[in-house]
């Protein structure tokens, strides 16, 4: 089927889409970050063994392992305002049923909802932001995109921790709920080609076309691994981070503090992004030793039990993390046409996802094994292990 061409975006238009989905997405991730810090705590106060803690924190991957690719064909259908709108509307229902539902039950349902709307909000995103520009300028919008979400990734855990001191869980979800509803407001500003709607075919946006695609496009292959094995150390660093800093008698206020540093130095480093680019000789390169640093800082993490240190591994982390998620959504997004764009960021999600349904999984089951300590540092040699394999794959 043809794509008919899009229209014309005025640079008032790509300005206001820019900033609004920005913003919206930024409530989105003080919310999904609120969490990271909350549910690990709510989940200890149920009385819940690590590997069942594992088995919660993995529940909000379940629908998006599954929905991602479809989903990618919904955005282009429905367009990306649409989309978010909606997504924003599932995460506040998520937030209410974890209030409304105390216990086990509540907090498994809420994960879930969370989850969809979660990748529903930055599927709409990350292909509303591939469609509004090529090159150089598709660095500067996903670099500074990614900057906001940071900021949203170091408020998050504050607030969380500020909010778990003064009153526990009691209210905590209802505050999330909050800003979930008006990033969903926000959404209704976006405008030009967040609008549109295109005709794809199962053809196109299917499994089955993802899959090929895979497998013929070096450009997909380079950024599903680099979320693969970024995420993985995210999801390792989100998920039991806050689990170790509460083993310690750490206060939450710290433990939203420690989650915060890695987030901010993301923040700070991304719209440096080109820049780091030109230094390191490319895109490739840049990608790989971003990933070298993430390693380092997740093998070591569960080898001391000092915060000052603890936070010289948060800003490894990162730093690695900053550069590697918007670089991976800039190779994908100029490796395929415009019509494929948002079944490919689906499968990109998907591998995102799954990698962040196993992680805390796996992690759960080597912290029961053996402790922090071989816990973290089995996760960051993984990573590690992965490097020359993709460096001889991917060379630039």
């Amino acid at each position: 089927m043809n794509t008919p061409a899009p229209k014309e975006t005025t640079e008032a238009e790509a300005t206001q889409t820019f900033c609004a989905v920005c913003l919206s997405l930024t409530l989105c991730f003080v919310v999904y970050s609120m969490l990271i810090v909350v549910v690990p705590v709510y989940g200890l106060q149920l009385g819940a063994s690590p590997l069942v803690l594992g088995a919660v924190l993995s529940a909000q991957y379940l629908l998006p392992l599954a929905l991602a690719i479809p989903l990618g064909g919904v955005v282009s259908r429905f367009g990306g305002r649409a989309t978010l709108i909606t997504g924003a509307g599932l995460m506040v229902a998520g937030l209410l049923a974890m209030h409304l539902w105390p216990g086990f039950g509540g907090l498994v349902l809420g994960q879930l909802l969370v989850g969809l709307a979660h990748l529903q909000m930055v599927l709409a995103a990350q292909t509303i932001i591939a469609n509004l520009g090529a090159g150089p300028r598709l660095e500067k919008y996903f670099g500074w995109y990614s900057t906001w979400l940071s900021g949203g990734q170091v408020i998050g855990p504050l607030l969380a921790g500020l909010l778990l001191n003064a009153s526990g869980t009691a209210y905590v979800f209802l505050v999330m709920a909050a800003f979930a509803l008006v990033a969903g407001v926000v959404g209704f500003w976006l405008t030009g080609h967040a609008t549109e709607r295109i005709q794809v075919t199962r053809k196109q946006a299917g499994f089955r076309a993802q899959w090929a695609l895979m497998q013929s496009n070096r450009g997909v292959q380079l950024s599903v691994l680099v979320t693969v094995l970024g995420m993985f150390a995210l999801g390792v660093y989100g998920s039991y981070l806050p689990v170790y800093l509460e083993s310690l008698a750490i206060s939450p206020v710290i433990i939203g503090i420690l989650v915060s540093l890695r987030a901010g130095v993301s923040m700070v480093i991304r719209p440096f992004m080109a820049s780091i680019i030109q230094l390191a000789g490319g895109r490739v390169n840049t990608v790989f030793l971003s990933l070298v640093t993430v390693s380092a800082g997740i093998t070591l993490l569960g080898a001391t039990e000092q915060v000052v240190v603890m936070g010289l591994l948060a800003v490894l982390v990162g730093i690695g993390s900053g550069l590697t998620q918007p670089l991976s959504m800039v190779i994908l997004a100029e490796s395929v046409d415009r019509a494929k764009r948002s079944g490919a960021l689906g499968m990109r999600l998907m591998a995102n996802r799954a990698i962040h349904f196993l992680a805390p999984l796996m992690f759960g089951l080597l912290l029961e094994l053996g402790g922090f300590a071989l816990a973290f540092g089995a996760s960051g040699v993984a990573i590690a292990a992965a490097l020359p394999i993709g460096r001889k794959l991917f060379k630039p």
